[in-house]
């Protein structure tokens, strides 16, 4: 265990070093050795893309040349699934000691949620703006496949992994991180993500039971992520900050937010289609009611999170694969401003997206040259170093 020493305590050390078994522990480890440390956790580099795709299509108004830059990002984000899982899967076939070994470990284990969330990021994304290169029924095809097997695998990661928690994991207490997050909010990402196929399923029974199916993955991701969020407020106060390489990972509670409200705008955009009138008035009534207070909690949480984040950068932090977490989820609160700009009218909402969205491309910028330059030089895919403890400001 590595000792960040901070304000108060000591805490355990972050995900960003994902767990490693000595080379000699297993046979494989001579095989593809630069994939063996190549963690879900990579997954967030898909959505980050992905996210920057289909956010800035979302956004209300006509920005020249705006589409055309979403499209190739869309690109680049369909080519990276397609890397993570070839690198993933060699990952498990020739490392197979060191996957096990990530998925019993409380601090990694949450990430194979966020294999889910990529690739309905990367469908959502394709039937957004990938149509326009592929045709539409193309990408309605490739979106069909991504959402099932992305809603598929979250719901199992859903249950997976907090049942592994329980049984087999059993955190400390104090140790609860923003990283539990990921599978719980899988769900709530097909439920956004949903809402976008409901048009395309025949009127009638099929389509209602779609989306209320999503509108019960809403509720599934919101309760179970309102049981983990006090967990998560109760380490921070009792134990102090972060260690610095996982403090980015305070954006992550964005993610639930703003991910939320972006579903009850779209499936209420939808809902007059697929529902009787008083029941789809309600709905769009629920989206603002709902989002409206939501968005004012996540702008909230933002700002404490940047105030951590600026605070950990003056002690020294430095880049690791958590600071991804400063792209999804601040996209889902610039999908969710937008849905809302849509439903109330208010130019100040449609602003609020449009800076959020300039804050998303800053971060998937710095976080993806950062994220080149390490695949690069072969400082990503070594075996992790234990981070030297520093003594951190008390300011």
């Amino acid at each position: 265990m590595a000792i960040f020493p901070q304000t108060r305590t000591a805490v355990p050390s972050p995900p960003a070093a994902l767990p490693t078994l000595p080379a000699e522990a297993s046979g494989d480890a001579t095989r593809l050795p630069s994939l063996r440390h190549v963690g879900p956790n990579w997954y967030a580099s898909v959505m980050g893309t992905a996210i920057v795709a289909s956010a800035g299509a979302m956004l209300p108004g006509d920005v020249p040349g705006l589409r055309a830059a979403c499209t190739v990002v869309w690109a680049l984000s369909a080519v990276l699934l397609l890397t993570v899982i070839a690198a993933r899967t060699g990952h498990w076939l020739c490392h197979r000691d060191q996957a096990r070994a990530h998925l019993l470990d409380p601090a990694v284990a949450p990430f194979y949620g966020c294999l889910s969330m990529a690739l309905m990021a990367v469908g959502g994304a394709t039937l957004t703006v990938g149509q326009d290169v592929m045709g539409a029924r193309a990408a309605l095809a490739v979106d069909v496949v991504l959402f099932v097997a992305g809603t598929a695998i979250g719901l199992v990661a859903a249950v997976v992994v907090p049942y592994l928690m329980v049984v087999r994991h059993r955190p400390a207490p104090g140790t609860a991180s923003p990283v539990w997050l990921l599978p719980l909010v899988a769900p709530m990402v097909s439920a956004s993500q949903g809402a976008l196929l409901v048009p395309h399923v025949a009127a009638g029974q099929g389509r209602e039971a779609l989306l209320l199916a999503c509108y019960a993955m809403f509720g599934l991701s919101l309760l179970a992520t309102l049981v983990v969020l006090p967990l998560v407020f109760s380490r921070l106060v009792h134990n102090g900050p972060l260690p610095l390489a996982l403090t980015p990972t305070l954006f992550l509670v964005l993610g639930p937010l703003g991910q939320s409200t972006t579903a009850v705008n779209q499936l209420a955009d939808v809902a007059p289609g697929a529902v009787g009138a008083p029941y789809a008035s309600a709905f769009g009534a629920f989206a603002v009611l709902y989002g409206v207070p939501v968005m004012g909690f996540a702008l909230l949480w933002l700002a404490l999170a940047t105030a951590m984040v600026v605070r950990a950068t003056r002690n020294g932090m430095g880049f690791a694969m958590t600071w991804w977490a400063f792209t999804f989820p601040v996209g889902t609160c610039v999908t969710g401003a937008a849905g809302l700009a849509r439903h109330t009218g208010l130019d100040a909402l449609t602003w609020l997206a449009v800076g959020l969205y300039v804050l998303l491309v800053a971060a998937w910028a710095a976080a993806g040259t950062r994220t080149a330059l390490g695949v690069l030089s072969g400082a990503l895919t070594a075996a992790p170093v234990p981070p030297r403890p520093a003594t951190a400001r008390t300011t």
